[in-house]
């Protein structure tokens, strides 16, 4: 009778153990305020970036030093724009060419490593990236180059479920980090150069089915799912035909290819669109909705309750894919948008109502300004690239000199925000391109852009530059500039300080009030991943993916000869104080 007391004391501890173990909704909820993991990218739903860790100080920081490292190998090395998730002492870290690894976090120890097989013939318009995986009950889930979901057990890494999103060969891909609220697994698409329809889907996490898909594209239909798998009609996104002409919108593009954020409060997730297509503007008058906006999502129903148009018209490939986050100002809830078009744009979070708007770069030729009553640009319309059938031989449009660039004012690296400091930390790059515009016809699987582009430089002594903001004034309280452009993502801590890495391959903090660099660390490669911190029995970590690579090397023009001795990698990096 003893022992089989003991046998049931036993399983039950083991029992609740393993419910511990399971990553729950409300632990992902909480995740910015619990240190002890990551289980989200944006470490925390809201996206803020911001850890209240401050073991870690500009006092201390000189005692940081490497714990271990860990090479991804082979030769499939290329850009590693990875932020690692951390839970029971495992971190899960994604890697390029759709692979994943579990690492012991004390040593660097591979336990488990996965390797999706990709077919030949994938079609990622910004190298063979991967953002990041998501955690939910026992399951780490990541999205694939071929435009798959995978599920795997996080013990083993063993799949328990594997879901198509869409056609690779129809030009979608993913590359996101999946975002997880309410047991729903919510993700975007990626492929907005090859005429795709954007669109944010609701799968359950555990299982894999889809709950609801809503289109970015006006025009498109909603749906539901029953619990067979049967489509339900839910509605229309917008109304069909009012900002698109023809039939344009039906390969609309405004892919939704970064991921989304979301606000407990508000019960809306917020996704960033892509550009519309093709990038020829001249063929597709009007606003085309939903691209190159912020779309606000009911998470239960699937609804877009508001959305915001950043760029309407966008003929300079200004996606507006940048995270939304929110933040308190006082007793209301704002979300702030650092876009690739170069303005910065704070919004009511509850309604999408445009609070303020502001340059973040220094050089804009394609808008003086945001009119804060209509929430809508001043074109500057002699900037807009040309129409190509206003040419003579209606090949090519009038070429104009446009900045910033298509690779943006901010692209795909994530940005950070402090509620000590009140302020967001923006990886700004100034550059500018010349673009024209050219004949183009859809034909799915083939690129759809009807434009040429040449990326130039602006400044002799740099590109990049880390920039603190404050949302409330539009000022630039301080810069540390950068040679290279930045491509890294941000992290801002309790202990004061900033962290983010440049492409030269070191990462470095600085002080959030002043920018004065007080620590950096040279990791062998480009860094273009964000950092993340979290604490193990009293001891704070940090780490960070290092590999350069994305999309300045292959598309970047007179920048990226510029940054051509810059050598590929592929590790991730872990520091803590030594005693």
């Amino acid at each position: 009778m003893r022992f089989k007391m003991l046998t049931t004391l036993v399983a039950l501890a083991m029992g609740s153990m393993a419910a511990q173990a399971a990553v729950t909704d409300k632990m992902i909820l909480d995740d910015a305020k619990t240190t002890g993991d990551v289980l989200s990218w944006g470490i925390g739903t809201q996206g803020q970036r911001y850890s209240p860790l401050k073991q870690i100080n500009a006092s201390t920081i000189g005692k940081l030093a490497p714990v271990w490292s860990f090479s991804f190998g082979g030769e499939k090395q290329r850009g590693q724009e990875s932020q690692p998730v951390i839970h029971d002492g495992v971190m899960f870290v994604t890697a390029s060419y759709s692979r994943i690894y579990a690492l012991d976090t004390k040593t660097g120890k591979k336990l488990w490593k996965y390797e999706h097989r990709l077919p030949d013939g994938i079609m990622p318009c910004c190298d063979v990236i991967n953002r990041g995986a998501a955690l939910y009950d026992n399951l780490v889930i990541f999205a694939t180059l071929d435009a798959q979901l995978v599920a795997l057990d996080q013990k083993t890494g063993d799949v328990v479920w594997k879901e198509k999103i869409d056609d690779y060969k129809a030009g979608y891909s993913a590359s996101a980090a999946p975002l997880i609220v309410d047991g729903l697994l919510l993700t975007g698409v990626s492929g907005g150069e090859f005429g795709v329809v954007g669109r944010v889907e609701a799968r359950d996490a555990k299982t894999g089915q889809l709950v609801w898909t809503r289109p970015t594209v006006e025009g498109h239909m909603g749906y539901r799912y029953d619990k067979d798998g049967n489509k339900i009609e839910n509605g229309l996104s917008g109304t069909q035909g009012k900002s698109w002409p023809g039939d344009l919108w039906q390969t609309g593009g405004a892919a939704t290819w970064l991921g989304g954020t979301y606000d407990p409060r508000t019960g809306l997730a917020y996704f960033g669109t892509g550009n519309p297509s093709p990038w020829n503007s001249n063929l597709r008058k009007g606003d085309n909705l939903f691209s190159c906006s912020t779309v606000a999502i009911d998470i239960k129903t699937g609804q877009i309750k508001w959305h915001y148009q950043n760029t309407p018209n966008d003929g300079w490939d200004f996606d507006g894919v940048n995270e939304f986050v929110t933040f308190d100002d006082g007793g209301r809830i704002l979300g702030g948008k650092a876009d690739r078009n170069g303005f910065f744009y704070v919004n009511d979070a509850k309604t999408g109502q445009l609070v303020n708007a502001f340059p973040f770069v220094k050089k804009i030729t394609w808008a003086t300004g945001i009119d804060l009553k209509t929430g809508r640009p001043n074109y500057v319309p002699e900037n807009r690239p040309g129409d190509p059938t206003a040419s003579p031989d209606g090949k090519k449009g009038q070429t104009v000199f446009a900045a910033p660039g298509f690779l943006g004012g901010k692209n795909q690296m994530p940005m950070a925000y402090s509620p000590d400091t009140k302020l967001f930390y923006v990886p700004a790059n100034e550059w500018g391109m010349d673009i024209w515009n050219e004949p183009i016809t859809y034909k799915k699987g083939a690129a759809y852009l009807g434009a040429g582009f040449t990326i130039k430089t602006l400044n002799e002594d740099y590109i990049g530059a880390m920039r603190a903001i404050d949302p409330k004034t539009g000022k630039i309280a301080w810069e540390v500039k950068n040679n290279a452009p930045l491509w890294g993502g941000v992290l801002t801590t309790g202990g004061n300080l900033v962290w983010w890495g440049t492409p030269e391959g070191y990462l470095q903090a600085a002080d959030a009030k002043t920018g004065k660099v007080v620590w950096k660390f040279q990791t062998g490669s480009g860094v273009v991943a964000p950092p993340v911190t979290w604490e193990d029995k009293g001891e704070q970590y940090v780490a960070v993916v290092s590999g350069w690579g994305g999309a300045v090397p292959l598309w970047g023009g007179d920048v990226a000869k510029r940054v051509n001795y810059l050598e590929q990698g592929g590790s991730v990096w872990v520091f803590k104080l030594m005693k």
